[in-house]
């Protein structure tokens, strides 16, 4: 129990060590964060529907030669 105790001592002690961003940074970094959600996102949803697509692609390369 005492280790417990120790640990959750030493949490509060580097939480308060913690340098806290001001609320204009938090605001700027969580728009970055969702900016880079919604494109990778839709880059990875766009070669979704892209791979698919290949083989028709590689035939009707094939069928001009």
């Amino acid at each position: 129990m005492k280790k417990i105790k120790n640990f959750f001592k030493g949490v509060r002690k580097e939480a308060k060590v913690v340098r806290w961003p001001d609320g204009k940074t938090l605001v700027k970094y969580s728009g970055v964060t969702l900016f880079l959600l919604i494109f990778f996102a839709l880059f990875f949803m766009g070669l979704n529907y892209l791979f698919p697509l290949i083989p028709k692609l590689i035939s009707w390369v094939g069928g001009l030669f």
